[in-house]
């Protein structure tokens, strides 16, 4: 155990280091390639140490993903791997310098869901990666305001940064508060649900060294789910918890997806229609709320909604959609035509997210109606029997919550690696297994650079046609499952 607390360790300095060689510093070209950058002075060592890091701290993540030996151990180990990564020069992405000039733009009188930060002329434009110079910001008026505040606080970028990465942070320290009380009410070992959120290689490279503002969506949304769970059925109660997940969605709309199955666990006796729209309405009355409040004191409407709609603007192959209308591009252009199919697939995913979207929230609902049922045949045979473990019920609504962000992140336009921590704090507070979901966050790790490089952009076509390969063994792998076998012939 105290080998992989080490390697960890290890991995973590390892990274600090390729970031201050090569991070995603204000003066960091931009368009590099693995290539260009290894022709760089520095470059052959901030490869090595960019990469050798990320393998020494995802093997050692990953060798105790089952549980730690406490989870004091587990907060101790994550606390000791960030130190490093807190010191560290941002890395993995520029997105911080995107928060800045936001920030900066607000604070300065603009409308950042009107104009893009070059138009705002803001003064730090040349930090901000240039596909985002002129959009208009994606993020809620909360995290606006965080950033507006950094901004006024810290004086010059790099005060702005800092402040940045402090607010970070804080949503992270904030998530790790909400972990233990979460985990045992879905009866999940605390020390593994921990160990999987807070050391994860992804939190610490991109929530952490990044500051990206995940970390403050999940610190909130996590905050939330834990009143429901801990106070269902309590009105006060739930008008706090749906006034946090409202703030959750203000920083990061993905947020929303949450809400449904949040309401499903704060119903507090038998799961009726009747008790969800009873205890459900509460919950809807404080997120309704705090949309209300922070858009018309902000002053800023729900300009932010529209700013979504550029989040899609770059074309990956880490995106399932995305690659799929990309290899019929591909295809279309061997026989001389041009089908523009991207924007069809990603519609297409859009409308199928809708669809299992209302597909997992219908059997959370009937696994839950299922335990009403088990508790009224329980109590007549055996009064004096638990009818089923209390954390059932809460469990099988974080699950829900947990597959809903996974959806989400696949049917998405976009994927960046750091998305990919959305879904991890549930599932680890939820999945009987560990494996699924582990493993395609730690191959996350690998796809970026410390200067914010991201790896798919270069690997455009073989990426798309191994990602859409990939998409149709796993549905085949699905369907097979869901088949009922044919009964034998009778000889």
């Amino acid at each position: 155990m105290s080998g992989a607390r080490y390697v960890g360790l290890a991995g973590a300095v390892l990274l600090t280091v390729a970031g201050h060689l090569g991070g995603a510093l204000p003066d960091a070209p931009f368009g590099t390639t693995p290539a260009s950058i290894w022709r760089t002075p520095d470059g052959p060592a901030t490869l090595v140490c960019w990469l050798l890091g990320t393998a020494l701290l995802v093997g050692a993540w990953w060798s105790l993903r089952g549980g730690t030996p406490s989870t004091r151990w587990a907060y101790v180990t994550a606390g000791l791997w960030a130190l490093p990564l807190l010191v560290a020069p941002p890395m993995g992405s520029r997105d911080v310098y995107s928060y800045a000039c936001q920030g900066w733009t607000y604070a300065h009188g603009v409308d950042p869901y009107a104009v893009g930060v070059a138009a705002a002329g803001c003064p730090w434009l040349d930090t901000v990666a240039p596909i985002w110079r002129d959009t208009p910001a994606p993020y809620g008026p909360v995290f606006v305001l965080l950033a507006a505040l950094a901004v006024t606080l810290g004086g010059g970028l790099t005060g702005t940064v800092v402040l940045l990465r402090v607010i970070a942070v804080a949503g992270l320290l904030l998530a790790a508060i909400c972990l233990p009380g979460l985990a045992r009410a879905a009866g999940v070992p605390t020390r593994r649900a921990g160990w999987l959120v807070l050391a994860a290689p992804l939190v610490g490279v991109h929530l952490v060294a990044g500051a990206h503002n995940d970390a403050v969506m999940l610190g909130l949304l996590l905050w939330g789910l834990l009143i429901v769970v801990r106070r269902p059925g309590r009105p006060a109660a739930l008008l706090v918890a749906g006034a946090l997940l409202g703030l959750a969605v203000t920083v990061k709309a993905s947020a929303v997806v949450v809400v449904p199955f949040a309401a499903l666990a704060a119903v507090h006796g038998r799961h009726t229609v009747r008790a969800l729209l009873r205890d459900g309405g509460w919950l809807t009355v404080g997120l309704l709320a705090a949309l209300l409040v922070t858009s018309t004191l902000s002053g800023l409407g729900f300009g932010w909604v529209g700013g979504l709609t550029h989040s899609g603007d770059s074309e990956q192959w880490t995106s399932p959609p995305t690659a799929v209308g990309l290899v019929v591009d591909y295809a279309g252009a061997l026989v001389g035509r041009d089908p523009q199919a991207v924007p069809v697939a990603r519609a297409v995913a859009l409308l199928l997210l809708a669809g299992v979207l209302v597909v997992l929230w219908w059997r959370a609902w009937q696994t839950l109606g299922g335990l009403n049922d088990d508790r009224l045949r329980v109590a007549r045979v055996e009064p004096a029997r638990p009818w089923v473990p209390s954390a059932a019920r809460p469990r099988v609504a974080l699950h829900g919550a947990a597959l809903a962000l996974v959806a989400t992140v696949v049917l998405s336009p976009v994927f960046h690696p750091w998305y990919a921590t959305w879904p991890l704090g549930l599932l680890a507070l939820s999945a009987a297994r560990t494996t699924w979901f582990v493993l395609p966050a730690a191959g996350a790790a690998f796809l970026a650079l410390p200067d914010g490089t991201n790896l798919a952009r270069f690997t455009k076509a073989p990426g798309a046609v191994a990602m859409t390969v990939l998409l149709a063994f796993v549905l085949a792998f699905v369907l097979r499952r869901r088949t009922p076998p044919r009964p034998a012939r009778r000889s």
